[in-house]
């Protein structure tokens, strides 16, 4: 029994300091000087730490590689754009909230978990004495693709965390909106067809919101060091996470 239960630990040893070696991280800072920490799980899932905090954007146990969640810590805050099975994922969601834990989500996610905070496009909110948030538009417009991400129903999201603006664009196109969307500090935006944006689309976007770092996210298998050669030249840091 004794011998099992070495084993067992050391196999739960072993998973979480393999989880804290092999994710990648980067870390900035915020106006006051402290550390805001990125690390890259997969496609669209990453999770932000901040003065004792953690946020998760879309977390899902599926998709490879699989994750489980109860090895990471539980979650403060956790943004889902929309309600897609590579976004959102209610076995997660159980394994990272709390009773303290505020999950922000779009109307059709709330409908599915219970204790959801709706945030529209265009709502902004207040989450801490630091920390903002603002819903923003995303979408396709192309012939075609419309119905996979319909105009009015997802999030993007606009994450200020003591000045350090993050803009997470979820699923969209280079939308018109992008127009409005300034001072960004760090962008993740989707690159993958048909469902987001061509490599193309994705350089255009950079352009008209010109973050001073970009991740592009949610790629799959698009060939997506194309983009570093289409941003040259721009003053974009563009680095490329596992985000497939």
């Amino acid at each position: 029994m004794k011998k099992t239960f070495i084993t067992l630990f050391l196999a739960s040893l072993i998973m979480t300091v393999g989880y804290a070696q092999e994710r990648q991280k980067d870390t900035f800072k915020t106006k006051s000087g402290k550390d805001v920490t990125f690390t890259c799980i997969k496609h669209a899932t990453f999770q932000i730490e901040y003065d004792g905090r953690n946020f998760y954007f879309d977390p899902v146990t599926g998709l490879k590689p699989q994750t489980d969640f109860t090895i990471m810590p539980r979650a403060n805050y956790i943004f889902i754009t929309h309600e897609h099975a590579d976004h959102f994922d209610r076995m997660a969601l159980t394994q990272l909230v709390t009773t303290n834990t505020i999950v922000f989500a779009n109307n059709n996610v709330s409908q599915q978990f219970r204790n959801t905070r709706v945030l529209q496009n265009g709502d902004s909110v207040t989450i801490g004495d630091d920390i903002t948030l603002k819903a923003v538009p995303a979408y396709n417009y192309t012939k075609g693709r419309e119905q996979y991400h319909p105009k009015g129903r997802d999030n993007g999201y606009i994450l200020t965390i003591d000045g350090l603006r993050i803009y997470v664009a979820g699923d969209t196109e280079d939308i018109p909106e992008m127009a409005d969307i300034h001072d960004i500090d760090i962008a993740f935006l989707p690159c993958n067809q048909p469902y987001t944006m061509t490599v193309d689309q994705l350089a255009k976007a950079a352009k008209t919101i010109k973050p001073k770092v970009l991740f592009p996210y949610h790629y799959s298998d698009t060939p997506i060091n194309k983009v570093k050669l289409l941003l040259g030249g721009t003053g974009i840091d563009v680095r490329i996470r596992n985000y497939q």
